[in-house]
């Protein structure tokens, strides 16, 4: 599975452009600002439904127009599969599959899966647990469907629940609706916490494979998955159990508080390296390898689980490396199809199949090898 063509038109910056790639590596080197990040966000949107750079859909549309188009060629295997969408300043998005609308977000998984590395990423490692819970359950969407929904259903509980208790949630009638809500959060969650801690299990080899072949020397990594609402420790068997009577056990506490205490949207997936704390105790070239070997961890275990190598998109990472790093980087990159920004020079390991440089919202044919 790997892309094979790009359009675009409104889309930031460029107001017209089309990109046809092979299956190998593709360059796209450029200075700040030229629009490198912008085609590899374009490629991420057509698998994820959204840009990797956080940013609502509304600011994809060139400025001074209604709506943007993003057009793409997938090659699964010999069979062609294509995407049109429409994405609009206000209002709906339209997105066709093969000529039919997308049911659901998470039905373009069978399209297009892909893997994103950002400079960015050191906030998995430094960063708080909002960024590793997120890291955690993107992953799993990709993995199974049903992940996806779980998600979906918790953070739409979630919100009726806390708009319920800010408001106060007194009498029958509210406690009532908090019955239903804690019911139905907790087997979302616990749904949700299964899955995090199976996938945790699976990383650790991932990424200790790949650490040490970024810093050049073994290391023990472990993740430990913490939780308030089960202080002795997640049972995955007895997780709904145990988030349901947490909810019932803070309810007073929460009513006054006016938000939900207890839930995995709260939970920490705190990462070990050598038995330390990373955040507190790793300098900064062990977070930035072991922000690296988080994605390409992510990624093998992709790859493993569905039977299909995704699309590498890395966002001018080999900037940040030092040349040791930056080598030992480019020779742990799989196999498959590879997008890569610079706005320098490569490890001479990377060999593009392609090589384009952007100016100013323009491609222009560099070289071919």
């Amino acid at each position: 599975m790997h892309l094979s063509g790009l359009e675009l038109r409104d889309f930031r910056r460029y107001e017209h452009v089309e990109l046809a790639v092979g299956p190998g590596v593709t360059v796209l080197e450029g200075s700040n600002g030229a629009g490198k990040t912008t085609l590899l966000e374009a490629v991420a949107w057509v698998a994820l439904g959204r840009s990797f750079r956080g940013v609502g859909d509304a600011a994809l549309v060139r400025d001074g127009c209604d709506h943007a188009i993003v057009r793409a060629i997938v090659d699964d295997d010999g069979r062609r599969q294509n995407l049109d969408a429409e994405l609009r300043a206000a209002g709906r998005n339209r997105v066709l599959v093969n000529g039919h609308p997308l049911a659901r977000t998470r039905d373009r998984l069978d399209l297009l899966r892909v893997t994103v590395f950002t400079p960015d990423d050191l906030a998995l490692v430094k960063g708080g647990p909002a960024g590793r819970r997120d890291y955690l359950d993107d992953l799993l969407g990709v993995l199974a469907p049903r992940y996806e929904a779980a998600r979906a259903d918790y953070e739409k509980v979630l919100r009726h629940r806390n708009a319920l208790l800010k408001g106060g949630a007194r009498g029958a009638d509210a406690a009532t609706t908090l019955d239903v809500f804690d019911d139905q959060l907790a087997r979302a969650g616990a749904e949700l916490v299964r899955g995090r801690l199976r996938l945790v299990e699976r990383l650790g080899p991932e990424m200790e494979t790949a650490y040490a072949h970024l810093a050049g020397r073994p290391a023990t990594i472990a993740g430990r998955y913490d939780a308030e609402w089960a202080p002795d420790g997640v049972d995955p068997d007895g997780a709904e159990g145990a988030l349901r009577d947490a909810l019932a056990r803070l309810r007073s506490k929460e009513i006054d508080r006016g938000v939900t205490l207890a839930g995995p949207h709260r939970d920490e997936w705190r990462l070990l390296l050598d038995g330390l704390d990373t955040r507190s105790h790793a300098s900064q070239g062990e977070q930035r390898c072991l922000a690296l070997a988080l994605r390409l961890g992510g990624h093998a275990v992709c790859r493993a689980t569905i039977d299909a190598t995704p699309v590498l998109l890395l966002d001018d990472v080999f900037s940040e490396l030092d040349d040791a790093r930056a080598a030992a980087l480019a020779t742990a990159l799989p196999e498959g199809q590879t997008l890569i920004t610079t706005a320098s020079a490569l490890p001479p390991i990377v060999v593009p199949e392609l090589h384009l440089r952007v100016v100013a919202g323009t491609l222009r044919r560099e070289r071919a090898e």
